[in-house]
């Protein structure tokens, strides 16, 4: 439309006079190896623990060294108990007593107790009169766990944030659609920090959400309610309750009662599909040192993917709506050292020669590609490769679409971004549902 094509033009205008800028003022990145995870001038949304729409979030600054961090977008579906089987003839007073059984059934989880009475009390102090969740920990027998999600932001590398507007509306939208806990990760953007920090703070999150996934085991298997009121301690028991204590303080509550991180998807957008696809390389290499963590998915939405030798939509497309091939260059000289600044680099290019490990080895891979984007072949190549192997790498192209069309704020609301969300979904579910899913491309 007229709109987009006005606003395309302002946009490219704007961010690359905030490029110039940020040329002029570089900071030598060993004076400033905390850095940043957001831009001033980009409106950001307060994390909301209230399920007012479904989704409460939550931030958490995870690397005390850096400014890394992570935004938590938990589906209010995770409240519910796991599903009991289903049997022919219930009658409308058993669904009723389903329900009742639902609302009372989330006990503290620092006081477990036989007493029914108490723990329907407990239960109901998950929520305060408007509707926050508090985080506390339901019983293992009374939680719905669902996948965990990791999602990584666009913007080139030197802006964009992981609780911004436009990311924070996309993350509700496709936590909902696929039913999943989304953690948004906000690495460090350059040029305060080049490569490879990006990289490693997506490496960073997975590892932590592997120790997040061991801590509540250890947590659960110590039985931090073994020790009664009332009850005469031992030395040993006082030592492993202090422990447990300990332990359980370093817990995310969040992520303990409700994630399932057997079932991982990650999922980036623009620059940030870069880095899910390293993180996914990382952890096929890493094994079973994640342990219980598994990548079982991931999605790339059109790519940040480039090259020395160029493609056919990276002659004929340059000069593409908000993210034109000039713009682009000019980030990826702000994100790679200058010393390594290559169009070849393999952050930047997929399919160059011992990227390591073998493509045969990577996760089902769905990949997005716009019609009018300049780096959609690059992405396309990339999947035909995977598929050469055997890997399931199917591509969704959108006809009369740009780069971010579904992510931008701009076009969030378009049916193009919606359609895209849904089509994301039904494709993730077969990778995550517990009961199979029938639908795929």
């Amino acid at each position: 439309s007229i709109a987009v094509k006005l606003y395309s033009v302002f946009f490219k205008f704007l961010l690359k006079h905030r490029l110039q800028n940020r040329i002029q003022t570089h900071v030598d990145e060993s004076s400033n190896q905390y850095g940043v995870t957001t831009r001033p001038e980009e409106s950001v949304s307060a994390a909301n623990p209230s399920f007012t729409d479904g989704i409460a979030t939550k931030d958490i600054h995870i690397d005390p060294s850096t400014a890394l961090s992570v935004r938590i977008f938990l589906p209010e579906s995770s409240l519910s108990p796991p599903e009991p089987k289903s049997k022919p003839g219930s009658s409308q007073q058993d669904e009723s007593d389903s329900l009742n059984h639902r609302r009372n059934s989330y006990p503290n989880i620092g006081a477990p107790t036989n007493d029914s009475r108490r723990s329907s009390l407990e239960g109901s102090k998950l929520r305060s009169d408007n509707n926050v969740y508090r985080g506390y920990s339901p019983l293992p027998q009374n939680c719905r766990r669902l996948p965990i999600m990791l999602q990584f932001h666009g913007g080139g590398w030197v802006s964009g944030s992981n609780d911004s507007v436009a990311n924070d509306i996309f993350c509700r939208r496709i936590a909902k659609l696929c039913d999943v806990i989304i953690v948004a990760v906000g690495y460090r953007l350059a040029p305060e920090n080049k490569y490879p920090a990006a990289f490693e703070d997506g490496l960073k999150v997975l590892y932590w959400l592997a120790k997040q996934a061991n801590l509540a085991e250890c947590s659960k298997s110590m039985g931090s309610g073994a020790l009664g009121v009332g009850a005469e301690f031992t030395k040993t028991q006082v030592q492993r309750h202090l422990v447990d204590a300990f332990g359980a303080s370093m817990v995310e509550p969040w992520l303990a009662a409700h994630g399932d991180p057997s079932r991982c998807v990650l999922l980036g957008v623009s620059c940030g599909a870069n880095i899910a696809d390293y993180v996914a390389r990382k952890a096929v290499e890493a094994g079973r040192l994640l342990d219980p963590v598994k990548v079982v998915a991931q999605v790339l939405m059109y790519p940040f993917f480039i090259g020395n030798v160029p493609t056919r939509s990276e002659i004929n497309l340059a000069n593409s709506y908000f993210y034109d091939k000039p713009m682009c260059l000019l980030a990826w000289k702000l994100f790679l050292p200058e010393e390594e600044f290559s169009l070849d680099h393999p952050a930047a290019n997929p399919l160059v020669p011992d990227r390591g490990p073998p493509l045969k080895f990577m996760p089902p891979t769905l990949t997005v590609v716009a019609e009018h984007d300049w780096m959609r072949d690059r992405a396309i190549a990339y999947s035909e490769a995977l598929r050469k192997v055997n890997v399931d790498a199917p591509v969704l192209e959108y006809k009369d679409a740009v780069h971010e069309f579904a992510t931008l704020d701009m076009l969030l609301n378009t049916p193009q971004a919606q359609a895209c969300a849904e089509d994301i979904a039904i494709w993730v579910k077969k990778y995550i549902s517990l009961r199979g899913h029938e639908f795929s491309y």
